[in-house]
């Protein structure tokens, strides 16, 4: 009796069959994952509905919700996040994001044309329908947008108290998504102002960075807040690099997550000297290595020849052929954006003078900003 031969795949043909059973799980357990946060948020937005009216009909006052959660946590004392100061946390989500106000500056940004959750494949609808309490009277009902379903009760806890108009706030559900932020990340986003910092019309680009990378607008931010280093007035370039890279999972949320660290001090080989890039990252969404160098002194005209060097050298020996051009980023603690602009206007290379500071940008511009940000997210779907 002849015994047959299996003949085993390769390796390569096993990653592949490997991965495919991992995307598999991945995918189930991203929709699990939704669909529990959907089912929470659903919870949440109704208890607020419900507390809500009853706190605005006279029925109640704050030592009724006092003793709400009381009894609640009677109920189930293994239950948790429903204190009272959760409980009037759920009411400000509905009463905020129930608002008709909110609801026209939504659909004036067509969020929903952006947003494409599970919530529309579960409710059938543009928004999730509430089944109101038969205690509360039947005419009254309310509907949560999708949009709220891009992030977590927690993140929109941090997004209700600290941000000051509704601009911001769908600025931070819809960036909290994107960068995928946890409740302490979104904080630091926050606190740091990167709404201001993204949406910057002012950026410091070099016209090649325009032409090469038009997006790059909503992609990079020209503002860098890195208190988390307790850098002293008067500091060196070396306390600056060493301190990034004993901190570099706070600088790179500060960037943005899409940057990968590659290295420190990298080597180019320029003629018969190696020349050192001081931090070399690869950016995911731009599909490109990514250069920055350290300056402890405002911007100077001579950073962009070096900087053009440092680029050239990664295009010809390091960039593979399916990236797209490097790109340069110096960071400074300030510069004098007439030196930046006769400065750029004549670079070659596509480079980015961002800084080591805040500043914030007009209010009445923010809403603007947020119309193109929702544009470009739209348009990158």
């Amino acid at each position: 009796m002849k015994q047959e031969l299996s003949i085993a795949p390769n390796q390569v043909e096993l990653e592949k069959q490997f991965e495919y059973v991992n995307s598999i799980i991945e995918q189930h357990r991203s929709t699990a994952i939704t669909k529990v946060n959907i089912e929470s948020l659903l919870t949440y937005w109704e208890v607020g509905q419900y507390i809500s009216m009853q706190l605005n009909s006279s029925h109640w006052g704050t030592k009724v919700v006092s003793d709400l959660a009381d009894y609640l946590k009677r109920q189930n004392p293994k239950r948790r996040g429903y204190a009272k100061r959760n409980l009037y946390n759920m009411v400000k989500f509905y009463e905020m994001y129930s608002r008709k106000d909110f609801t026209a500056l939504t659909d004036a940004l067509n969020i929903n044309e952006i947003v494409q959750l599970p919530t529309a494949q579960i409710a059938g609808d543009e928004l999730v329908q509430l089944p109101t309490a038969q205690v509360v009277d039947a005419t009254i009902k309310q509907n949560i947008p999708n949009l709220l379903a891009l992030t977590t009760f927690t993140n929109h806890v941090e997004i209700m108290n600290r941000c000051r108009t509704d601009e911001e706030r769908i600025f931070y559900m819809l960036y909290a998504f994107h960068q995928r932020l946890k409740t302490e990340e979104l904080r630091r986003c926050i606190v740091n102002q990167t709404y201001s910092s993204l949406m910057d019309k002012e950026k410091m680009l070099s016209p090649q960075m325009l032409a090469e990378y038009p997006n790059t607008e909503f992609m990079l931010k020209d503002k860098a807040f890195i208190d988390f280093l307790n850098l002293p007035i008067k500091h060196n370039e070396h306390h600056l690099h060493k301190g990034l890279l004993e901190h570099m999972k706070e600088f790179i949320l500060e960037l943005g997550k899409d940057f990968l660290f590659v290295d420190s001090e990298y080597g180019v080989q320029v003629g018969g000297s190696t020349k050192r890039i001081d931090l070399l990252f690869y950016h995911r969404a731009l599909q490109c290595l990514v250069a920055i160098e350290l300056k402890a002194v405002d911007f100077q005209p001579e950073f962009i020849g070096k900087m053009d060097m440092y680029l050239e050298a990664l295009d010809r020996d390091v960039k593979r052929d399916n990236e797209n051009p490097s790109i340069g980023i110096i960071l400074c603690p300030s510069a004098d954006r007439s030196m930046v602009e006769y400065t750029l206007s004549r670079s070659l290379s596509p480079t980015m003078i961002a800084e080591y500071q805040r500043k914030l940008i007009p209010l009445e511009v923010m809403r603007k900003s947020l119309e193109e940000y929702c544009a470009f997210l739209k348009g990158n779907q």
